[in-house]
């Protein structure tokens, strides 16, 4: 059903400033915009309601970084956002959280310090802690993609599934920021592996067609970045289609 899929802009914040990566290359950064919150106030004008907010300062130096630009755009808007990297301590969390973080997404932690990981899911629920499961070759990557590991991503998932896990974050790495349509094929086996998951598709989509195609395929949700920032889809394209 047409409209029925969500769509989450992302910010990706280097230096306080908007970015964008190709890959997770820290050397491929493109800045779009100085200022984060004049950008997250558009989205939230066309009609956006979420936000997908990423701090690869933090995700390199393995803690929260850019909290003050989370506080900005939690305090100056009224969008519910997730925030995701670095978030490698119960301290980074309460930070995250104090400065209006309404979810956390964990990917490099729930792979190197799963005890924590647990422990936030505990404490926080199901609905304020997402799982990242970004992969690269069927792989799960970790630190800002820097890293792939040996761990199957379905096999990962099916591990915090057991533990009450409902919302994920997938990225297939090798298509971020390269605008290359998503890597529908995989979110279909998440789906249909796990099919009460809560599922957010990233990376790859270059079109208002990629949408429509995650959203015939039964996908929750979707992040898009790039194409938003080149106007490939456009946030009037977005707002008909929320208004559909």
């Amino acid at each position: 059903m047409a409209g029925k899929i969500t769509i989450i802009p992302a910010i990706d914040i280097i230096e306080g400033k908007c970015v964008r990566l190709a890959q997770g290359d820290y050397s491929r950064k493109t800045v779009y915009n100085e200022n984060p919150l004049e950008v997250a106030r558009m989205f939230e004008d066309a009609g956006i309601r979420r936000l997908h907010l990423v701090d690869l300062d933090g995700a390199r130096a393995r803690h929260i970084v850019n909290y003050r630009t989370l506080e900005a755009i939690t305090a100056r808007t009224a969008l519910e956002v997730d925030f995701g990297g670095g978030l490698k301590s119960d301290d980074d969390l309460r930070i995250a959280f104090e400065c209006g973080a309404a979810m956390i997404t964990g990917g490099s932690v729930a792979v190197n310090a799963r005890e924590l990981f647990l422990g936030w899911l505990q404490r926080y629920g199901p609905r304020r802690i997402i799982l990242g499961a970004d992969a690269k070759d069927g792989r799960i990557a970790v630190s800002g993609w820097e890293e792939v590991s040996a761990l199957p991503i379905l096999d990962f998932i099916d591990s915090y599934a057991k533990e009450g896990i409902s919302r994920l974050i997938s990225t297939d790495i090798a298509r971020d920021g390269m605008l290359t349509g998503p890597a529908i094929e995989l979110y279909r086996d998440i789906l249909h592996r796990f099919p009460a998951m809560e599922l957010i598709a990233s990376g790859g989509v270059a079109s208002m067609d990629d949408i429509h195609h995650l959203d015939e395929a039964g996908i929750p949700a979707v992040i898009t970045g790039k194409a938003l920032y080149e106007n490939r889809i456009t946030l009037t394209q977005i707002s008909k289609f929320i208004s559909c």
